[in-house]
């Protein structure tokens, strides 16, 4: 784009406004800088915002499948909501977790690596005493869960681990399989201080108090192979796929159910004594026309108009149109 360029008239008025102070020198100097994003090589922005907004969708989904399992598996009121998604180093993960807490190492075959689960005990003692029958409350001093505890947490981790599967499965078959668990974060060095991790937060609710974190780091390393599906426009057309599909399977199963069908030839009203003295071979007059079309229906909706005739030594009928009362509902 090409610059107005001043003339040597404008140059020394300028200079003379500038000498007498009636232009500040503010306004010379003032200069468009283009603006600039900080950038931190220890932390570079491995995952994309759009990638992020994938593993958002899915956890959300993952967050309404633990609370209506934990409802149901403990018989308590349990909510679980989406509170946070980001990308970190696993050094800051790491340092921003309690102590003491339990940390789950896990793998998720087929992708390669292990990732984390946090839960810490604000969620997990309210649970513990849900499972030993007692209200849900918290212990009045936190502390480090004792091995027959651990046990019963290590059963419900793994049935959180395992509802994974089904919000995963539109991206990819995965089977959670714990690695260990243990109550000190610091304990496992899994990867480099800088290696980048998603870490997906859910906070937990046990009944109308208590509330606590389940977090999850996952390491770039482990989704790599599996990221270039993480993208809404891929989720929109396996949606799509999977849902012609469905249709498909629907169309093909609805086909092969039963249904009624009836064929009215008409209707005659007698007297209920004419009814009690009926007999076989008695004639009833109706209220058709041999040359009208009988009604045909499916279940109890009227749907077609029909011709009565034989096929071989069997009754038949014969469609000929659409009832009107069906056409009213297409």
């Amino acid at each position: 784009m090409s610059k107005e360029v001043l003339s040597q008239g404008e140059i020394d008025s300028l200079l003379a406004a500038l000498m007498s102070g009636e232009v500040p020198q503010e306004t010379i100097e003032q200069k468009e800088h283009k603006k600039l994003k900080l950038y931190d090589f220890r932390r570079p922005n491995k995952f994309t915002k759009e990638q992020l907004r994938t593993l958002q969708v899915l956890h959300e989904g993952y967050a309404r499948l633990l609370a209506n399992f934990l409802s149901g598996y403990l018989r308590s009121t349990i909510t679980i909501e989406m509170a946070s998604i980001g990308q970190f180093t696993y050094e800051e993960f790491v340092n921003s977790v309690p102590s003491p807490t339990v940390m789950t190492i896990f793998s998720l075959a087929p992708l390669k690596g292990t990732a984390l689960m946090e839960t810490n005990l604000q969620f997990l003692f309210p649970v513990i005493d849900l499972q030993f029958g007692g209200p849900g409350e918290m212990p009045q001093k936190i502390r480090e869960l004792t091995d027959i505890e651990l046990s019963v947490a290590n059963r419900i981790i793994k049935r959180l681990l395992d509802h994974l599967t089904i919000s995963w499965k539109d991206i990819v078959s995965i089977t959670p399989k714990i690695e260990s668990i243990d109550a000190n974060p610091h304990i496992h060095q899994l990867m480099s201080p800088n290696d980048i991790v998603a870490v997906i937060t859910l906070s937990a609710g046990v009944g109308n108090e208590v509330r606590g974190l389940i977090n999850l780091c996952l390491p770039y390393n482990l989704l790599d192979s599996v990221l270039s599906k993480f993208s809404l426009a891929n989720q929109f057309t396996r949606h799509t796929e999977q849902e012609e599909k469905d249709l498909r399977a629907l169309e093909y199963w609805l086909g092969e159910s039963d249904v009624e069908i009836n064929v009215v030839a008409g209707h005659a009203d007698i007297s209920v004594k004419d009814f009690l003295q009926l007999q076989v071979g008695d004639v009833l007059t109706l209220d058709r026309n041999f040359t009208q079309d009988l009604d045909m229906y499916v279940g109890e909706e009227l749907k077609y108009k029909v011709q009565v005739g034989t096929v071989g030594q069997s009754l038949a009928v014969q469609v000929t149109s659409l009832a009107e009362e069906a056409w009213e509902i297409v």
